[in-house]
């Protein structure tokens, strides 16, 4: 009872103040309580000036890449236009350490970015470089072994190399070259062959 009481006693003291301020109402700011002035934080990061651009010209961006999951990574492609995707970045990172395309995720801020986005789409006005995340699917058992290229095999010299006929045609080449004359080329080394080859058919 004692709240209600408390409540009928403060709507009668309200009564007779009027409903809503007049028109001409003005408050006076001497009676306002005074109030510190309210200084803004220094920001974490100094703003960066713009960069002024020739017209024409547009900004590289230097692309730096880390994991330090298995494996261990720290890559950086410098000069990359606005307009290079995040698979184009995967592509480079395959060529130069056989991670496969489709097992490479790319991470800015914790969150996967798709291959169709481009640098331009995560950069700022001023921003000049950008580091991802990388997460290798299935880590270093991802990357296939290095592929061994096959020795060539030895060119034939000696009396074997005049059984090839590379070696007539390069006969052929290098008298027609010198003699500047193709004719004349084709007679000397058929003459020479069928020379060289009656000499082998003899006893």
């Amino acid at each position: 009872m004692a709240e209600v009481a408390f409540a009928k006693t403060f709507l009668a003291s309200l009564n007779p103040r009027p409903i809503k301020l007049s028109a001409d109402h003005v408050e006076d700011p001497k009676s306002f309580p005074a109030r510190p002035p309210y200084i803004l934080p220094r920001m974490a990061q100094p703003m960066s000036k713009p960069v002024k651009l020739a017209p024409g010209q547009e900004r590289s961006i230097t692309v730096t890449l880390k994991s330090l999951r298995n494996p261990p990574l720290d890559i950086k492609f410098t000069s990359q236009p606005l307009e290079t995707s995040i698979l184009d970045i995967k592509s480079k990172v395959q060529a130069q350490t056989r991670i496969p395309v489709e097992k490479t995720k790319l991470l800015l801020n914790r969150k996967p970015v798709p291959d169709s986005k481009i640098l331009k789409d995560l950069l700022k006005e001023t921003d000049m470089a950008i580091e991802f995340s990388v997460m290798v699917m299935g880590g270093a058992a991802a990357i296939p072994p290095e592929e061994t290229e096959a020795a060539p095999e030895p060119e034939p010299t000696g009396a074997t190399a005049l059984e090839t006929e590379k070696f007539w045609s390069d006969l052929n080449g290098f008298l027609a070259q010198r003699l500047k004359d193709q004719e004349q080329a084709d007679t000397l080394s058929k003459l020479w062959k069928s020379s060289w080859e009656s000499s082998q058919s003899s006893p």
